[in-house]
């Protein structure tokens, strides 16, 4: 259920990244590539960011070395 949770607030993270950037464009004629460009990557690292860790998962008590 919390992974869920976590999901849902990412997705509406990204939603809020897009609406202010759209809005932001809407009344002009030309956008730039360089603008698109830096809204979708602003809307790629919140979708791809790692969510807090499950406590519940099993896979997050294995230590790693390194």
């Amino acid at each position: 259920m919390t992974e869920t949770r976590e999901l849902d607030e990412m997705i509406s993270e990204a939603l809020a990244v897009i609406d202010k950037g759209l809005g932001d464009l809407l009344h002009r004629e030309l956008v730039s590539s360089n603008e698109v460009a830096d809204l979708l990557l602003d809307v790629r690292t919140l979708l791809a960011s790692p969510g807090a860790p499950d406590p519940s998962d099993p896979r997050d008590d294995v230590a790693v070395a390194g």
